[in-house]
């Protein structure tokens, strides 16, 4: 593993100044960079962003949200253009001249449909077109009106009543926090990392050391315990998107603001627990993480590479403690070693990706263990290859800072 890093390192030094100044397609497919490979890979598949997540239309949802962040990140490091109009033709085709979102509606309470607006903080400070802010300022306006459970707790959508997930918490919290520290609203920050605190106390298991997929503050639902309120169990890219919430909220949340060393302690403590339950041959994760190794279940590739990028970055920002490189690093070059397949063009595949879970809708979702293995497995979602190439970047920064040799 160490000498395929150094490896790696070499040619990622040598690969920067052509990356950076674009190069071609053929060139990039076979960049040592595993960010830039995939990302093209992505557009070949998907010409528009809009195409992510296998959909047939143009819709402002989630997963383009997170793809759209992952391209501008990646634009950030390499400067290569290209990524940055991938996700500015998205944002074009969307929002109108009036800021106005394509298919978003305010009151449905989504949370998922907050999350795209990240990406447009990105897109107005570089373009000044004042639709971004405008757009902005309408998703900050649901939070406004967002119901909330008893504690304070966002509700996760309307047609999901008195329910937090943790996958709400990527969704909303850090466009919330960004958007504080931006528009100068110091008292909304306790708001944000009240969220973080709320779900943690009612997602907890503490015979696991691990959080549940959601609660339900009205114990109604059946998949609720009847006293804690809980899912029954702990799905690994629920946890994976609670962690790269915690990592990319503390970019904007005050050093000294109470409740953040909180998070932080969750966060650490959180990462300590899923290195122990790492699986030792891949590195990854499995999909239901309270139950792992147990037949039927999987290594699940989303939640894999969330954590991956979360550890990354906690490590780089100093949030987690040095030790923790080890345990991403296995779980980044497993996903590439055990799950990344590469055609003859240079064509990357990330395989063994949850296509969705949740918990119940119609037809009725019981988050039984059962319920959470026999949902649809499938290759290069967003979900995943949204968190892969952030990973990667991650990586690549960690390297280029002489962190691991």
């Amino acid at each position: 593993m160490k000498n395929r890093a150094s490896t790696v390192l070499s040619c990622i030094i040598a690969m920067l100044f052509l990356t950076s100044c674009g190069g071609s397609r053929n060139d990039k497919l076979h960049s040592p960079l595993w960010s830039v490979r995939m990302a093209e890979s992505e557009m070949i598949r998907n010409p528009s962003l809009w195409m992510v997540d296998f959909v047939t239309e143009k819709k402002w949802n989630y997963t383009q949200g997170l793809m759209g962040l992952a391209f501008l990140r990646l634009n950030e490091a390499t400067g290569d253009g290209a990524y940055f109009d991938y996700a500015l033709g998205y944002a074009d085709s969307m929002i109108n001249e009036n800021g106005d979102i394509w298919n978003y509606n305010m009151l449905n309470h989504n949370i998922d449909q907050i999350n795209p607006g990240k990406m447009l903080f990105l897109l107005y400070d570089r373009t000044k077109d004042p639709k971004y802010e405008k757009a902005i300022n309408h998703l900050r306006m649901q939070l406004e009106t967002q119901p909330r459970i008893a504690a304070g707790g966002f509700w996760h959508k309307d047609i999901y009543p008195y329910q937090m997930w943790l996958d709400g918490l990527y969704m909303g919290a850090p466009f919330y926090a960004e958007y504080a520290l931006r528009y100068n609203q110091p008292r909304d920050f306790q708001d944000v990392v009240n969220q973080f605190l709320i779900v943690a106390r009612n997602t907890y298991d503490p015979a696991t050391g691990l959080y549940r997929h959601a609660f339900d503050a009205s114990r109604r639902m059946a998949w609720a315990d009847s006293i804690t309120g809980q899912a029954p169990h702990a799905w690994g890219r629920a946890m994976g998107w609670y962690s790269m919430a915690i990592v990319d909220v503390l970019d904007f949340l005050p050093e000294l603001q109470p409740g953040r060393d909180e998070i932080i302690t969750i966060f650490s403590e959180m990462i300590d627990r899923l290195s122990e339950i790492q699986d030792p041959q891949t590195g990854g994760w499995y999909q239901v993480l309270d139950r792992s190794g147990d037949p039927g279940n999987y290594i699940e590739t989303s939640c894999t590479a969330m954590f991956a990028y979360s550890i990354f970055k906690g490590v780089r920002m100093g949030y987690i403690d040095d030790k923790y490189l080890a345990t991403a690093e296995k779980a980044y070059l497993g996903l590439i070693d055990n799950f990344i397949i590469t055609d003859s063009a240079g064509l990357v595949t990330m395989t063994n990706i949850c296509g969705v879970a949740g918990l119940g809708g119609d037809p009725y979702r019981d988050g039984t263990f059962e319920y959470y293995i026999g949902e649809e497995i499938r290759a290069n979602d967003p979900k995943g290859v949204g968190p892969f190439i952030m990973a990667s970047l991650e990586y690549e920064m960690i390297r280029k800072e002489g962190k691991r040799d």
